[in-house]
């Protein structure tokens, strides 16, 4: 039996069905990579990086999976591409997007994937959601609990949580 791996992502999306994208991701990741067992709320964020785009709705995942980190990646990339995400959306809007934030307490610098996830400790659309379900996860680089990092991103976009009625 293989051994299981604790990972978490983050999604986004800023175009169509925001909600219902969040939510085909959740089922594409159940069927294709391993089993969602932890996600934080919804919430609405103000691009990154970039002017002139609507908001995002981002959610934290806790995946739990026996694929290795690259090939974690090659799913998720299939799984945007299911939902919609058309090539060359990079900073652009976007249907879906998926990333690794941290897997287990790897670190990994390789061309096609950088563990834990570079711009982590800079974005409060990523870290804010991340700190309501591994809070207490400390960051293989820092060394220190995700939650006592939520301060120091320097980032001053705005990051809402969401209400979501059932």
């Amino acid at each position: 039996m293989e051994p299981t791996h604790t990972c978490f992502l983050l999604t986004g999306t800023n175009l169509g069905d925001r909600q219902s994208n969040l939510q085909k991701a959740i089922e594409e990741l159940n069927r294709l990579t391993g089993r969602v067992v932890a996600r934080s709320a919804v919430y609405e964020t103000e691009p990154w990086g970039v002017t002139g785009q609507d908001d995002y709705l981002n959610q934290a995942l806790k995946l739990e999976t026996v694929l290795s980190p690259h090939d974690l990646l090659c799913r998720l990339k299939i799984i945007e591409r299911r939902v919609g995400r058309k090539p060359g959306t990079h900073m652009k809007p976007r249907i879906l997007d998926i990333d690794i934030l941290l897997y287990d307490d790897r670190i990994i610098s390789s061309p096609k994937l950088r563990l834990p996830h570079p711009q982590l400790l800079r974005r409060n659309f990523a870290i804010i959601p991340l700190a309501e379900i591994a809070g207490h996860v400390l960051h293989p680089i820092r060394g220190c609990a995700i939650a006592k990092l939520v301060s120091q991103t320097g980032d001053d976009l705005a990051v809402r949580k969401l209400v979501m009625h059932p």
